[in-house]
């Protein structure tokens, strides 16, 4: 089973957030914090990259907050995560690789990402929305 990094799966549910509560207002991270149980520092490097990437939109201002940059079915889960890849691979320390790293868990690994890239690459957002709606705990039920 391939496991995700738990920056991955924030960075994912954040955006799902951001699309199922950024009516008419935009969300502030403290409510996203609420909802995640996360620390908003940690968050906020998230929310920053994924503006940097066009995937969200910060608004200022005292009822500023995160939207969307685009529609939902537009933003694909595969770029989401691709994101939080590029985010981590720039916050890495460089470590020697020995010859059966390079050799064998290497070229595995990427077997394995390029399954989970084939796997997420049609999901949008647009997708993951819908599923909440029909969820019992009625994750997806809010009024506006």
């Amino acid at each position: 089973m391939i496991q995700l990094s738990r920056k991955s799966l924030m960075a994912l549910e954040a955006v799902l957030d951001v699309a199922l509560h950024a009516r008419p207002n935009p969300v502030q991270a403290r409510e996203i914090t609420e909802r995640q149980g996360v620390p908003q520092r940690y968050l906020e490097q998230i929310m920053q990259a994924l503006v940097k990437a066009n995937i969200l939109r910060g608004v200022r201002g005292p009822r500023g907050g995160y939207r969307l940059a685009r529609e939902r079915r537009r933003i694909s889960v595969r770029e989401i995560f691709e994101v939080i890849e590029t985010l981590d691979k720039e916050t890495e320390g460089v470590s020697s690789r020995s010859d059966l790293c390079r050799e064998i868990v290497e070229p595995f690994h990427a077997q394995l990402q390029t399954a989970l890239g084939e796997a997420v690459g049609d999901t949008s957002i647009a997708d993951l929305c819908h599923n909440s709606e029909s969820q019992p705990s009625g994750v997806g039920d809010f009024t506006i």
